[in-house]
């Protein structure tokens, strides 16, 4: 009988990465610390414990993009299944706790637990559209609808349909460099987002996103 695939859903990543098994350790970085940079050697892949990770991409002409902010429960990495050198680096914005797993011990968990399997598969699946979402986005849409997709993404609008807040550490020169823009331009936008209600922020200056800001993203 087929799996009701909706059942791996539950699956909790940490009860299998956890930094005690064969070839996991746990990682502790403060904000700003270097976690890997781009052209190590790709031996392992990171799983968030807690924290906030920026990910980031230069090009041959020395240029430097945000290619994305990953957060706990989620992956850095995972090109290391297939790469031998990292194609980013990646930096901790807060202080954050990691789980290094070499991919060996990757391997074997694919191979010897099914319901691990179904679910990283399924996050795979679903961080590949993230992607192309966002590839989408930076060739067609504005500078201005580029950077509310952005805001609702932090502020994990999938989960919680009225939004949530964005911690003050995601300032205006990080949304500048992940949407392609300049500071200035965030800050005009901002601004604006702010009159019309779809954000505010709060009294310990955390920038909350209000659900607001994803119909009128819809609305063309």
């Amino acid at each position: 009988m087929t799996k009701d695939p909706r059942l791996s859903q539950a699956f909790d990543f940490s009860r299998l990465l956890n930094g005690r098994g064969p070839d996991q350790s746990r990682l502790r970085f403060s904000s700003g610390d270097v976690i890997c940079r781009q052209g190590d050697p790709a031996d392992a892949l990171f799983y968030i414990e807690k924290g906030r990770i920026k990910v980031t991409m230069v090009s041959a002409r020395g240029k430097e993009a945000i290619v994305s902010v990953r957060g706990e429960g989620e992956f850095v990495g995972i090109r290391a299944l297939i790469a031998r050198r990292r194609s980013f680096a990646a930096t901790a914005l807060t202080e954050c706790s990691l789980v290094r797993v070499k991919i060996p011990a990757l391997v074997r968990l694919l191979r010897e637990e099914p319901d691990f399997a179904e679910m990283f598969a399924s996050y795979l699946v679903r961080q590949s559209i993230r992607d192309q979402q966002n590839l989408a986005g930076q060739l067609t849409d504005s500078s201005e609808r580029r950077l509310a997709r952005t805001l609702l993404q932090l502020a994990d609008f999938r989960r919680n349909s009225i939004a949530g807040p964005i911690p003050t550490w995601i300032n205006q020169t990080i949304l500048a460099g992940m949407i392609g823009t300049t500071r200035s331009r965030v800050s005009s936008f901002m601004n604006k987002f702010r009159k019309q209600g779809f954000i505010e922020y709060d009294r310990q200056g955390d920038l909350m996103v209000h659900g607001a800001l994803a119909k009128a993203l819809r609305d063309p």
